[in-house]
């Protein structure tokens, strides 16, 4: 962790060693290690666009199977505040708006992020340059706090809105189930479609268990919001520092996507970035989760361009991976 507590523009003047060190984290936040490119070769979108990768329905929407997730873009690298700090400044918001021209280019149709001063600006930028894509918005952890942010979100016309998952997973364990249904209803009376995003399978079951009137889920392939006490019970006392990824997670999630019939989202396919030693093992990760998902499914992936190209090499992946039969 950096001791310095503001983004400092002396980044660009570190040592090699350290600069050496981001450009290595950089590329696994970015949840796909590609080779290196120059960045303005990376962030520019150039050439003929690409027809649409497969699609899903989601709602009355023709969804792609692969969806731009906007962690890396804002800074929730899920290492440390360093890399995080590094992800914000570089994406400027002339940066976002070639990033999302590239995945237009590239025959992605679909943005998700979080609900955020800036994550709104750049959506509105994004549509004054001509955007076209599909807008999913994800709560903060505070909506419960905040219900009326969910009128504010629907206002920029997203397809689908999602309370957060860890705050749905703590409403959960503290018994305030009627909290995070009386968000779900907040969301639907505004008319777009409902989505319930979370890191434990057991709060999708519930869900449907419950007859909740959801549209789509999010689903993440690791347990990230798992208690402190449930990791001892797994691991013991001695618990490694950070967040914890268990390779066991991820079978007991995608068991619970084939099972529901509605459409899931699934994300940190790639572990948010720790499972990119090689470009095989980023393909395996995509073929997993793209082979164990329904066809009515899709998956939600960061892309980070100042190192490479990662939305034309993720678009490849699931247009030679993701075509299946309806």
């Amino acid at each position: 962790m950096p001791l310095d507590d503001q983004p400092s523009p002396a980044i660009g003047r570190a040592s090699t060693t350290r600069r050496a060190f981001l450009q290595q984290s950089a590329g696994l936040a970015a949840c796909l290690g590609v080779a290196s490119l120059p960045a303005a070769t990376a962030a520019e979108p150039s050439g003929k666009a690409e027809p649409l990768l497969p699609t899903i329905d989601l709602g009355k929407h023709q969804v792609t199977r692969l969806i731009i997730g906007g962690n890396p873009i804002y800074g929730y690298s899920h290492f440390n505040r360093l890399l995080g700090q590094h992800q914000t400044e570089w994406h400027t918001p002339e940066r976002v708006v070639a990033l999302l021209k590239r995945c237009e280019q590239a025959g992605v149709n679909c943005w998700q992020n979080s609900y955020a001063e800036r994550t709104l600006q750049d959506l509105d930028r994004f549509r004054d340059a001509g955007g076209k894509m599909h807008w999913l918005c994800l709560g903060k952890p505070d909506w419960d706090e905040h219900p009326e942010h969910i009128d504010d979100a629907a206002k920029r016309k997203p397809i689908g809105i999602a309370p957060h998952g860890a705050l749905a997973e703590r409403l959960h364990r503290t018994k305030k189930l009627d909290v995070l249904t009386d968000l779900l209803k907040r969301i639907h009376d505004q008319g777009v479609l409902t989505g319930l995003s979370a890191h434990n399978p057991a709060l999708i079951e519930l869900a449907e268990e419950k007859g909740w009137e959801i549209d789509y889920y999010m689903c993440c392939l690791y347990y990230l919001t798992r208690p402190r006490e449930e990791y001892k019970k797994l691991l013991g006392d001695d618990l490694p520092l950070g967040e914890i990824y268990l390779p066991s997670d991820p079978p007991r999630m995608l068991k619970v996507v084939k099972a529901v019939k509605k459409p899931c989202l699934v994300y940190k396919v790639l572990a948010a970035g720790r499972r990119i030693a090689s470009k095989a093992e980023v393909k395996e990760c995509f073929k997993t989760a793209l082979d164990n998902i329904k066809p009515s499914d899709a998956i939600i992936v960061g892309m980070y361009q100042q190192f490479g190209d990662q939305v034309g090499e993720n678009a490849a992946l699931v247009r030679e991976m993701g075509t299946a039969p309806k």
